[in-house]
């Protein structure tokens, strides 16, 4: 599974913390949330935790999910 990529984050003055992907916004996190974000971006692989607190994973199962006759439209 390819490592993940594409995500930034900006903390605001209010506090919150908005986090993109390809420059679409994929969170926002407020009060204590923002705050524990922070502090595991700083100690490990940014892009993971990004990827993680977003729910933005792969699980490698997006082109089987696209045959299947209820995804065909």
């Amino acid at each position: 599974m390819p490592r993940p990529h594409g995500f930034t984050y900006e903390q605001r003055g209010d506090g919150s913390v908005v986090i993109t992907h390809r420059g679409r916004a994929a969170g926002t996190l407020r009060g204590a949330r923002a705050g524990r974000f922070l502090a595991e971006v700083e100690s490990g692989d940014a892009q993971l935790v990004m990827a993680r607190w977003t729910g933005a994973y792969k699980f490698g199962n997006e082109r089987v999910a696209r045959n299947h006759p209820r995804n065909r439209g």
